[in-house]
């Protein structure tokens, strides 16, 4: 009776072994196709950018293209400023966020009274 017991325990610890071994192999796995798939994106974004087109470089400034040079980016910054930058230094298309609230509108705040 014990022999029988002992031995589903031994091939059940087997397979748990297995899957243990397997887990990290397959999180490895999807970490690496995501990677992967993130950086053709980035790739792809730099590579259909246009004179014209609003960018954010990865350090976060924002600008529009004014300039393509091979692989250097001018982007005009604000009125008459224009910094140059890599190709490969933007990040993505500048889409600005949609007004939320009040919180958007210009004008004074009123603080209401203390």
């Amino acid at each position: 009776m014990h022999t029988g017991l002992a031995t589903a325990t031994q091939s059940g610890s087997g397979m748990g072994s297995v899957l243990l071994l397997l887990l990290p192999l397959v999180l490895l796995f999807v970490l690496m196709f995501s990677q992967r798939r993130r950086t053709q994106a980035l790739k792809n974004v730099q590579a259909s950018i246009g004179v014209g087109d609003e960018v954010v470089t990865t350090s976060g400034m924002i600008g529009r293209v004014a300039a393509l040079d091979g692989q250097v980016t001018t982007l005009e910054v604000a009125p008459g400023v224009r910094v140059r930058f890599d190709r490969r230094a933007i990040g993505s298309r500048y889409q600005p966020a949609p007004p939320t609230g009040p919180l958007d509108q210009t004008g004074p705040v009123d603080q209401g009274s203390n």
